[in-house]
């Protein structure tokens, strides 16, 4: 992995100079080595990692940006020599993909940055002061310092609710640091905290009041965070999908000096054929369109996991992508890549009639009318049925962001209580669309780090920066549906950038088609993998639910249940390929 770095955390003295010492000459073929040495840590690295030391003996490791999009020296910016002062002031006055060291009196603070979109994942196993953390857990298995092991509570959890992101890894005792938290390691307890909250965006003493200063806002924030990565990379592959979100990118990147590859995707059915509007977006960048297309065979259900990887995280479809798109990266000598991945929770994509509800609870009645009209208008329906469906969501009291999936699952699997994400817990008067944006914000740290194609070449998704979602945050919900359009806000701050076909889609590409023949084509050989599997073997599959859905020959017209087996192969492939 680019950027690796494995830090040994213990208490000072000789035994952890000597266990460091140990680490460095196991790892030395690996090409890591020493970057920096304090009492109670000592990191190492690959030889291009980008790290600053800091004063009071902290370290930075990653990228840091000014708030326009410059590229940030930590060294000179960060003269403050109190840890928490330093921390509030990257927090407030700058932005990137890093992880944060700090030493503070008995005590090593460990922060990583709220979008860790470069990628630095930081995951670690720490006790009575000592351990590691890494952002490659096979470094500190080749390291002596792990033995990889599956948690089966873990994985349980994982398959009952696959759409909450929490700390817990698959792996025993390994745990991962979210976006936005810090870690503190004393010799005698482990805590995590919040450093940054979505909720302190959406509050109404920063809300905008404005359409159009909201619009510039996100204007600026968008633009600045796609330059400024863009000024890290040479060639830059973007995935333009043809919809909005990657459109926008592709906008930003018009003003960059990254060469810009556009490779968009078609799959052999319908359904994800958008070459219409990535062409006028390659157009309008000046670039030519390279079309990649997307066999069945490719999606397959078991595959080698990157060894990284500490949680399942891609099925059948996304290691078909990954490999189509690490393909093309190398034809055309990519160094990045980058996606509007990201881009509907950003830019608060709700389905429910929550912003319209938002308008009433913050603005009376009158926002609350005119919130109802644009509902109406963009999901076609009447007013009437548009105001029953906001009073409904008005008079509701607020429901749990967490979903239990039970289907296929053994009784016992599927009755477990869920962990929440840490932004799940929403402050006192939390408007209702606010509570249902930030949880699909949270949502994207599922997939965030888990394509195996970002190991070589960093994999970014500038939406999902930090003033970015700061821009969209305090924009409240019932503008972006604005007009009856979703999305609103951002058509608006990039009306003049977009090509008209562009700038008005309001249709979306669906992989469902082609997942319908995967599906068709892989059910016998799905039906051994999943019944024979180690997921049976620890009575965590409704085997009976399984075999009989698997030998029905056809799929009820917009059943969507075969999904949820791909969902468990995906989980079965990765615990297979652990010891």
């Amino acid at each position: 992995m680019a950027g690796a770095y494995l830090a040994v955390l213990g208490r000072p003295g000789d035994e952890l100079a000597a266990r460091a010492a140990d680490v460095t000459r196991r790892l030395e073929s690996a090409g890591m080595r020493e970057h920096h040495a304090g009492a109670c840590v000592s990191l190492l690295g690959s030889a291009d990692l980008r790290r600053w030391r800091l004063p009071g003996g902290a370290v930075l490791i990653g990228d840091l940006f000014t708030r326009d999009g410059q590229v940030a020296d930590p060294v000179a910016a960060l003269r403050c020599a109190v840890p928490a002062d330093v921390r509030r002031r990257i927090l407030r006055d700058f932005w990137g993909s890093y992880l944060l060291i700090q030493p503070e009196a008995d005590a090593l603070i460990v922060t990583l940055s709220p979008t860790a979109t470069g990628h630095i994942p930081c995951v670690y196993a720490i006790a009575d002061g000592c351990g590691f953390l890494t952002s490659d857990i096979s470094l500190a298995a080749r390291a002596g310092l792990h033995e990889r092991r599956v948690d089966w509570d873990s994985i349980a959890h994982r398959l009952a609710y696959p759409g909450i992101k929490t700390q817990r890894t698959g792996l025993r005792d390994v745990l991962e640091l979210l976006p936005g938290t810090s870690l503190r390691v004393e010799p005698s307890r482990v805590s995590v905290d919040q450093a940054w909250s979505p909720w302190a965006f959406v509050a109404p003493a920063v809300r905008h009041t404005d359409p159009h200063e909201a619009a510039c806002d996100v204007r600026r924030a968008v633009a600045a965070t796609v330059g400024a990565w863009a000024s890290m990379d040479g060639t830059v592959l973007l995935e333009l999908s043809g919809g909005l979100d990657s459109s926008i990118v592709a906008a930003c990147l018009a003003d960059s000096p990254a060469r810009v590859v556009c490779v968009n995707l078609v799959t052999p059915v319908p359904g994800v054929d958008e070459r219409h509007y990535a062409q006028l977006m390659a157009d309008a960048l000046g670039v030519p369109l390279h079309t990649e297309t997307l066999p069945f065979e490719r999606a397959r259900l078991e595959f080698v996991p990157a060894p990284e990887s500490v949680s399942p995280g891609m099925g059948p479809l996304q290691h078909a992508i990954d490999g189509i798109m690490e393909e093309a990266a190398e034809r055309h000598g990519a160094t990045s890549f980058y996606s509007g991945g990201g881009g509907d929770s950003v830019f608060c994509y709700l389905r429910t009639a929550a912003p319209a509800a938002d308008a009433f609870a913050a603005q009376g009645p009158g926002a609350g009318l005119a919130a109802v009209r644009d509902l109406a208008a963009l999901h076609q329906c009447t007013f009437w049925k548009a105001g029953r469906l906001t009073l409904s969501k008005l008079r509701r009291a607020p429901s749990s962001p967490t979903h239990r999936a039970a289907a296929f699952l053994a009784p016992a699997a599927a009755d477990i209580a869920p962990l929440e994400h840490p932004w799940s817990a929403a402050p006192d008067g939390a408007l209702p669309g606010d509570r249902e944006r930030i949880v699909d914000l949270a949502g994207n740290q599922l997939f965030q780090g888990q394509a195996a194609r970002g190991a070589r070449r960093p994999f970014r998704f500038p939406l999902l920066s930090q003033p970015a979602m700061e821009a969209c945050l305090r924009t409240p919900s019932w503008m972006w549906i604005a007009g009856g359009r979703n999305r609103a806000v951002a058509r608006d701050a990039f009306a003049d950038r977009l090509p008209a076909d562009v700038l008005h889609r309001q249709s979306k590409a669906t992989y469902m088609s082609y997942l319908g023949v995967v599906y068709q084509q892989n059910r016998r050989t799905m039906r051994d993998f999943l019944l024979s599997g180690r997921l049976a073997g620890q009575g965590l599959l409704d085997t009976r639910a399984i075999a009989q859905f698997l030998a029905a020959d056809d799929l009820p017209a917009r059943d969507q249940t075969f999904l949820r087996l791909f969902e468990l192969c995906m989980v079965e492939n990765w615990v297979r390929h652990q010891p």
